[in-house]
This record gives C-alpha cells, sequence and structure tokens, in this order.
C-alpha cells in the first residue's frame, strides 16, 4: 500500500510544471475568448487559464487555433474578463486514474467531489484513446447474472457486450441503471453521470446505488450547471478509467447516463467552433464522435479484462428515429426500450419487451432457453396484436386457441418482466417455463365466467350477473 501512495506522489510531482507558455487577451467575442501570443505552443484540446484582473481564475479549452492567436472556449460566463488579462497555457489531454478512485466521486477532471483528499494514478492516460485493434479482440464472454428476471431470460447481457437503454424522462431509468450497477457481475463498476441534476447526485449514490454498490464503484459526474466541454469530458473521464481497470484485466461495468447529453455537449462545442448543423441540429461529427466512444467498450485484447457497456439514451416523444437513437442502435449490440404507458400504470422496470432486443441471442442461450423465450414472445406478440379487442370486450374466448393462451398468460408473463431476481438465471427460466406451462392448461367449462381470461375478465363477471 506503500508503494502505491508512493507512486502516486510521484506523479503528482512529476505533474508540477514551474514554466507555462503565456499569452493575453485580446477579444471577447460572444461566448469566446481570443488569446494572442500562443499560437506556436497551444494545440487543439489544450486546456487554458485565464487570471482576472481581481484574481479570479477562469478555465477553458482550446478550441480552434489561428495565425497569431488562439480562442478558447471558457468553462463559465466571461463576465469580468478584461482586454490584455493574462492567459497560460496547462496541458490537459488525459486523465491519471488510480485503483484508489474505487468508492469515490470525482469530475471530469479526477478531482474530488466527496470532500476527501485524492491523488492522481501513476500513469496518465489519454482522454480520447483508440480501442483495442478489431483482429486482435476477444470474442464476447458469458452470460452475466443481473439481478433482474427480464435481463436474465429474454435481454441477456453477456460480458462485453454493450447495449442501449432508450427512455423519455421520468420512467425509471435511472432506477434501473443503479439496480444494474449493484447487481451485476463485475470486479469495478464505473457510472457516467452526464449533465445529471445536481440533487440527484447524492440521491444516486446514498440511495440508488447504496453503501454496497458504491464499494465497488466509481462514480464520474459532471451536473447540468457546468460548460458542454465538461459535460463532454466527462464521458471520455469515464470510459479512460473503465480502460484503465480493463487494462489490468478486469471486467468492468460501465454505464453511462446519458450519451443524449454527451451528444448535445458536443453540439454546443462544435457550433461554437463554427461547424454547420445537419442532423436534425446536431453537427455532422456526432456520429463519428458517438461511435468512437461506444468502440472503445467491449472486449479487450488477449490478456486484458473487457468493459461492458450500458448507454442511455433520452428519447423525447419516444421517437426511436431522433439521430442519437438512430446513431446508436446501429452500433450497439442490442437496444432496451422504456415505455411510459407501462411506467404509468406501475410495472417498473417499464421495458417494452417486444421493442427490444439482445443481440447475444441466440448464442446466450441454450435451445431449450430459446424456445421457452420464442414461445412467451409470440404469446405477448399475440396479446398486444389483439389487446385492444380484448379489452373492449369483444374477444369471444375459443376463437383463438393461441389468443387464449395469450390472455391466460399475460397477466403472469407482465408481472415477471418487473420482478427482481435474487436467484440465478435458470431460477428466472424454471419461473417463465412454470407461467407457459400454467397457461397452456385450458380452463374447465365449468369455471363460467373464467371463460373470458385476461383483464377484461373481472368487468365481464360483473356485466353477466347484471344482465341475470
Amino acid at each position: 500500500m506503500g508503494t502505491i501512495d508512493l507512486s502516486c506522489l510521484g506523479a503528482e510531482i512529476a505533474d508540477l510544471n514551474a514554466v507555462h507558455a503565456v499569452g493575453r487577451v485580446i477579444s471577447v467575442a460572444g461566448a469566446t475568448l481570443e488569446i494572442g501570443g500562443l499560437s506556436e505552443a497551444a494545440r487543439l484540446g489544450d486546456r487554458l487559464r485565464v487570471l482576472r484582473r481581481d484574481g479570479s481564475e477562469l478555465w477553458g479549452e482550446v478550441l480552434s487555433l489561428a495565425q497569431g492567436h488562439v480562442v478558447m472556449l471558457p468553462d463559465e460566463s466571461t463576465i469580468g474578463v478584461s482586454l490584455g488579462d493574462r492567459a497560460s497555457l496547462r496541458d490537459a489531454g488525459s486523465i491519471a486514474p488510480s485503483d484508489r478512485w474505487i468508492g469515490r466521486i470525482v469530475d471530469p477532471f479526477g478531482r474530488p467531489m466527496d470532500g476527501r483528499p485524492l491523488m492522481r494514478g501513476p500513469v496518465a492516460r489519454p482522454l480520447r484513446a483508440d480501442p483495442p485493434p478489431p483482429a486482435a479482440r476477444m470474442a464476447l464472454g458469458a452470460r452475466l447474472e443481473t439481478g433482474t428476471a427480464v435481463f436474465n431470460t429474454f435481454l441477456p447481457i453477456v460480458r462485453g457486450q454493450r447495449i442501449g437503454l432508450f427512455a423519455g424522462s421520468g420512467v425509471g431509468k435511472s432506477s434501473l441503471l443503479g439496480s444494474l450497477g449493484g447487481n451485476m457481475q463485475a470486479d469495478v463498476v464505473v457510472f457516467a453521470m452526464i449533465g445529471e441534476r445536481g440533487r440527484e447526485l447524492r440521491d444516486f449514490v446514498e440511495n440508488v446505488l447504496g453503501p454496497e454498490g458504491m464499494a465497488r464503484s466509481v462514480v464520474v459526474a459532471a451536473t447540468s450547471d457546468r460548460s458542454p466541454l465538461v459535460r463532454r469530458r466527462c464521458a471520455w473521464t469515464a470510459m479512460a478509467v473503465a480502460e484503465h481497470f480493463r487494462d489490468q484485466g478486469l471486467d468492468v461495468l460501465l454505464l453511462a447516463d446519458s450519451i443524449t447529453r454527451f451528444a448535445e455537449a458536443h453540439r454546443e462545442v462544435a457550433t461554437a467552433a463554427g461547424e454547420m448543423p445537419s442532423l436534425r441540429g446536431y453537427p455532422a461529427s456526432t456520429a463519428h464522435m458517438i461511435m468512437s466512444l461506444c468502440e472503445r467498450a467491449g472486449p479487450g485484447s488477449e490478456g486484458q479484462g473487457s468493459i461492458t457497456g450500458i448507454f442511455s439514451v433520452l428519447v423525447a416523444g419516444s421517437d426511436m428515429d431522433e439521430p442519437v437513437a438512430d446513431i446508436l442502435r446501429g452500433v450497439l449490440d442490442g437496444h432496451v426500450v422504456m415505455d411510459r404507458d407501462i411506467a404509468e400504470r406501475g410495472r417498473y422496470p417499464a421495458i417494452n419487451l417486444l421493442r427490444s432486443v439482445s443481440r447475444s441471442l441466440p448464442r446466450a442461450a441454450s435451445d431449450a432457453e430459446n424456445d421457452l423465450l420464442g414461445r412467451a414472445r409470440a404469446l405477448l406478440g399475440a396479446y398486444e396484436r389483439s389487446e385492444t379487442m380484448i379489452r373492449a370486450g369483444l374477444y369471444a374466448h375459443g376463437s383463438d386457441p393461441e389468443l387464449d393462451m395469450a390472455i391466460r398468460a399475460w397477466p403472469d408473463l407482465d408481472r415477471f418482466l418487473g420482478e427482481a431476481e435474487a436467484g440465478s438465471t435458470q431460477n428466472s427460466f424454471d419461473r417463465l417455463a412454470l407461467i407457459l406451462r400454467r397457461a397452456a392448461v385450458a380452463p374447465t367449462a365449468s369455471r363460467g365466467p373464467a371463460a373470458r381470461s385476461g383483464p377484461q375478465q373481472a368487468r365481464d363477471t360483473g356485466k353477466t350477473s347484471a344482465m341475470r
């Protein structure tokens, strides 16, 4: 332990630099500053510190380079900046994670947010690293236990898989991410909270994640009031932290909430840099920015671990064809769609199974399990196609044997999709098989009103009694 402390201390000392290139503010144009005297030393992405005349500091990033000056996008308002204010150049294109970051909350620059001191790691990593070589990457691994019945069965997650969680606001997305973070198999869990409300951070850590979940997690947070530079950097920092543990041979679970806010932050930065919008207001570089981030997750090369990624996407009005959702669907190994109608009737997680898919199937399940899942999906599909007719009382029992079975199975299947799983994946499949066996047994004629099963049954029973 002492060696780790000394190596981290040595890295802190080595990072100190008494000499920095210095320039001066020569122009303030809207939200950007022009800094003269640094064009020969600055690089895109470098950090700049402006010292105002009142002694306060303003940090920002080099956004573009020109002959004789650089353009800086500040992290905060430019109010108080004067012409001639001193600007010094700092290199901040890297992050240095440490094993001691586990159990801590850090900002996108690796600074602690929980009030306790935190040292940088011994080795700096680039924020925007390349993914492992495609030809050298290992295959996807074994199915992971998730603590949730629907993910243990219909939507399996395997080691190194990348899935998207598509949801509107207020349908339980953060709670589901917290549940997966606390229950899924992983050596280390890395959370990227991009643009979240400030009040939600502590609630998420203390109540959703809890002490046990936090004990194996690193939380990287940039709240909604931070600049687009910081919010965009949050995703890169979280990925770099995950890569730090992956390179040690560990299996990492990365949960990013949300990629939509990452894309929105990039849009603000790209617009300030002069890039024109093209994809419904998003610049053309958005697709590459998202894909390059997601490609860094997944299985590592031989001797490394893996990064299992779950990326949430905010979809306004359940529009799965909006740019960010459309980009991610083509990159990831599955997508999970959360439905507001399901949330409003009180079933959580509010997953619309028929619109969701895991591309780890059919390999992640045996032939018998795939057959079971296929039969259950067919019943849910049959019920959904006829739901309006069933609820209106227009369906007569016996007209369609498959639909009769779907009506009998629907309440139990719907309840199953919202249940936690304290046991193993096998236990989840055993429960699902039991539901289908029960639904396969047709009710006897002596049961009378029970011939109309499902949600309409109780209302039909009352109508029959009134007519009599």
